[in-house]
């Protein structure tokens, strides 16, 4: 872990609470859903600026199974790797990295002041195959189910594996 980082990686089941209660489970996969502030709706442009802000740490901090990047929201799938030895890279630390960088691009690019994402994330760990499978469903068909597109592959800030 780099020195001062203020966020120590996930060594143990740790439970941690804001406004939603936060389990986090080394070695565990989790669904992650983080939505935009208050009327402000996300363009073509951020949308690109998220979606490489998500795919740039897949590999390092986490890997990355699926994403969709929405005009109000983002759903994510992840596992976090190993930051060394049997610890593991904290979701807040994850999270912050993806939120952080996209808000400061998307400002910087659209001249945009003031809050991009709401503060707290919604995360949950994924149970077992059947729930990976149904998240999975979800996620690739949310912008079909939304009427953006008639089918999941036509939407250009989708990402799953096996998607070329």
């Amino acid at each position: 872990m780099k020195p001062n980082s203020g966020l120590k990686p996930v060594n143990k089941f740790r439970v941690h609470k804001r406004n939603l209660p936060h389990w986090e489970s080394p070695g565990n996969a989790y669904f992650i859903t983080f939505s935009t502030a208050a009327n402000y709706e996300l363009t073509d442009g951020d949308k690109n600026i998220t979606l490489s802000a998500i795919k740039y740490h897949s590999d390092k901090k986490y890997k990355l199974y699926a994403c969709v990047v929405m005009k109000t929201h983002v759903h994510i799938i992840l596992q976090p790797l190993e930051e060394s030895p049997g610890n593991y890279f904290s979701l807040s630390r994850i999270m912050h990295s993806i939120k952080s960088y996209a808000a400061n691009r998307i400002q910087r690019t659209s001249k945009q002041e003031g809050s991009i994402w709401l503060g707290e994330n919604y995360d949950r760990i994924i149970r077992d195959e059947d729930d990976l499978s149904d998240i999975l469903d979800y996620i690739i068909y949310n912008p079909v189910k939304a009427g953006i597109v008639d089918k999941p592959e036509s939407y250009k800030w989708l990402y799953f594996e096996g998607l070329s």
